[in-house]
């Protein structure tokens, strides 16, 4: 799959994808003096973070081309369908959406269906929707989000499916619009790949190694943001910790974090996803010394015994890790945590979800992730010996959720008559709630007008519910 004889500079692909935006909006203009309507596109989204930004960036280009959003697919005349790889319980859903759009095909020869992510990444996954899925019309992988429209224009000509999948990391494409979710929060990118090879986990082979964006782009795409009303940043890499050791000058990440926390406007800032072993304390000062920092730490601890992080390849100690979370605790007012859990890695024993339990009734996580592992074609732990059945999983993994729950619900309920400032981003028509989030990200859910959306305002909580807040509008 590799066309590393293909590679464009990316200043003259971008100029001749640039060409190909106008000539496909033309002929879409076209099509609405033909048929009064505009064509139309759909566009899903799974996994993580990165994907979401990604999909930000197709969804400007397509709309730059003259199409309009749907959230209707059968409706659509282009069908974009973003993957991930990370869970096997996210490939199954991709694989069942892509078989309900084969009657829309034969419906409507003319639509174009197109997959990407990085499922695509993987070379058994593309044989398998050119076998199987022959009604798709265009693959590409993770590296390729900026060739889109050249890919798009083929899909229109080409009778069979459209493949761009380059399996090399690339240069770090730039100048790239993208359509925010919200206007008032956005990703913004400061790395991509990762170098960690975790035993369990894809991400290194469909994002490749990792590659910084220099300090200044990085600075100047916030600076812009926030000129165009942005008030909050959440600051994106498989590592962030990691960030700058690729660069010809190097940049720690703290270094980074401080000149953002420095620019004017920006309310808040919020960074994913940390990797213990690379949290250094300097990162840890920032947070505590900037009030615009986000007191929110995302920690992935994925095992509690020693023995698990060895085999996960995670490259830090349970005693490092509490180490780590003890300076943090001790500096950072407020601080919340989350973290994410593999439940049912191969190998695992049940003193090991026993050190798991101890290890969050230590640390008293806000929030988790966890996850039953599930087996990744390609990774090293798909071959370890020791498979856990999925019953044991499943019943160790009720257990830890327990014993989460019941910290989370014991914290949640200990915030009654607390005031918390928070950010509103959305409305509900439905229940007529406004919904914000602290900076220690939590979500509170309160009555209130419309036109809040985007402000900061204090709120009393004065219903906290399991899962769940609940409060009202304060003057301060």
């Amino acid at each position: 799959m590799s066309k590393r004889e293909l590679v464009i500079p990316s200043n003259d692909l971008l100029a001749i994808n640039e060409n190909v935006i106008e000539e496909i909006r033309i002929e879409n203009e076209g099509f609405e003096k033909q048929y009064g309507r505009k064509k139309k596109f759909f566009i899903i989204t799974y996994g993580c973070q990165m994907n979401e930004h990604d999909s930000e960036k197709l969804r400007a280009s397509v709309e730059r081309m003259g199409y309009q959003l749907t959230f209707v697919y059968e409706d659509a005349d282009l069908i974009i369908v973003n993957t991930c790889c990370v869970r096997e319980n996210a490939e199954l859903k991709v694989y069942g959406k892509i078989g309900t759009f084969k009657p829309l095909k034969q419906k409507n020869p003319n639509l174009i269906i197109a997959i990407c992510g990085c499922m695509m990444q993987q070379q058994h996954v593309v044989e398998e929707i050119k076998k199987k899925y022959r009604h798709v019309d265009v693959v590409f992988g993770t590296h390729n989000v900026h060739n889109f429209p050249s890919l798009l224009k083929d899909a229109y000509t080409q009778k069979n499916t459209v493949v761009q999948v380059w399996d090399i990391d690339g240069e770090v494409i730039e100048g790239l619009d993208s359509h925010r979710k919200y206007e008032l929060k956005a990703y913004v990118n400061i790395m991509y790949g990762c170098n960690n090879f975790c035993t369990y986990c894809i991400v290194p082979y469909t994002r490749g190694r990792e590659r910084s964006r220099e300090k200044e782009v990085i600075l100047a795409e916030i600076r812009d943001l926030v000129k165009n009303g942005t008030k909050e940043v959440t600051l994106l890499g498989q590592n962030v910790n990691s960030y700058g050791k690729t660069l010809s000058q190097p940049v720690s990440f703290d270094e980074l974090l401080e000149e953002v926390a420095q620019v004017e406007g920006l309310k808040r800032i919020k960074f994913m996803t940390s990797h213990p072993k690379d949290l250094s304390r300097h990162v840890l000062d920032v947070m505590a010394k900037y009030d615009n920092v986000s007191s929110y730490l995302h920690l992935p601890v994925q095992a509690g015994s020693n023995a698990l992080l060895k085999a996960m390849n995670r490259n830090y100690t349970r005693e490092s890790y509490m180490e780590t979370i003890r300076y943090a605790k001790e500096h950072i007012p407020n601080l919340t945590i989350s973290t994410d859990l593999i439940i049912g890695f191969p190998g695992e024993t049940e003193e090991d979800i026993e050190m798991l339990i101890d290890l969050i009734k230590e640390v008293r996580y806000d929030s988790a992730f966890t996850f039953i592992y599930s087996q990744r074609k390609g990774t090293p732990a798909d071959e370890m010996e020791n498979q856990i059945p999925e019953d044991i999983k499943h019943v160790r993994f009720n257990k830890v959720l327990e014993a989460l729950n019941e910290i989370i619900i014991e914290k949640n309920l200990q915030l009654k008559d607390e005031v918390v400032e928070i950010l509103v981003e959305n409305y509900s028509e439905k229940d007529q709630t406004l919904m914000g989030r602290t900076d220690g990200n939590r979500t509170v859910h309160f009555k209130g007008d419309e036109s809040l959306i985007g402000e900061f305002v204090s709120i009393k909580i004065t219903e906290p519910k399991k899962f769940s807040l609940y409060g009202e509008i304060v003057e301060v």
